[in-house]
């Protein structure tokens, strides 16, 4: 039976997790998508197509955009074409206007303090997540940073959870996923590992609480109350 006491190391999403990286995401689709004559969008569409990776997410804006299917040969041939001008506008106005949550830098630091191995598994690309986590403060908090490339395989597949078991040599019942979409926590349930589910963050509008986690927080900082009571 996993208990919250066997905990020792916990992975943390990063996008609607730890940071509201929407406004920045949102800048650079719509400077990829004029360079297409197409219209802007709003943080609101962004945010429901939050959540796959930098790919998914411009395939979805492109779809919206220009009214073809996402799978069809003709956006796919489009998506190659502008994905390099989304990352390059993306890579230079990482954090522009993202922000922390609340409480995250205090409850991050305590858990550190208190001997908890810390861990970034996100599907947003590597390289743009190691500057973000410097820009907030937090390179120096976690001592493993998975990207949505770092590996074969993002989540929801339990890849990057099971690439940290492995690392750290730990039972599955001492590792926990923390994050705000249900593509988090389907990979733990893959991973068979404990999670807690963020209600604040993006989830294609869903509530958090359908995907079953073993505990569900309004707040960032209401995590400690299951690992530092």
């Amino acid at each position: 039976m996993m208990q919250w006491s066997n905990i020792s190391a916990i992975a943390f999403d990063l996008d609607g997790t730890l940071i509201d990286s929407v406004p920045d995401l949102a800048a650079a689709t719509n400077a990829t998508l004029a360079q297409c004559q197409y219209p802007p969008v709003t943080e609101a569409l962004v945010l429901s197509w939050v959540g796959n990776g930098a790919r998914v997410l411009m395939q979805r804006a492109l779809s919206y955009a220009s009214g073809m299917a996402e799978n069809t040969p003709e956006l796919q041939a489009l998506l190659e074409k502008t994905m390099p001008l989304f990352m390059l506008y993306y890579s230079e106005h990482l954090y522009t206007h993202s922000r922390l949550y609340s409480g995250v830098l205090t409850t991050l630091q305590k858990l550190k303090q208190a001997g908890f191995k810390l861990a970034i598994v996100t599907n947003k690309p590597h390289r743009f997540t190691l500057p973000i986590l410097s820009a907030f403060g937090l390179d120096n908090v976690f001592s493993e940073v998975l990207g949505g490339d770092s590996l074969a395989k993002m989540k929801p597949d339990p890849m990057p959870l099971q690439h940290l078991l492995g690392q750290w040599q730990l039972d599955e019942s001492q590792l926990l996923m923390v994050g705000d979409s249900k593509n988090d926590i389907l990979a733990a349930k893959a991973a068979n590992v404990m999670s807690i589910g963020l209600t604040y963050g993006y989830n294609y509008g869903e509530d958090i609480s359908l995907s079953h986690p073993h505990a569900v927080c309004e707040n960032f900082a209401d995590i400690e109350q299951y690992l530092l009571s």
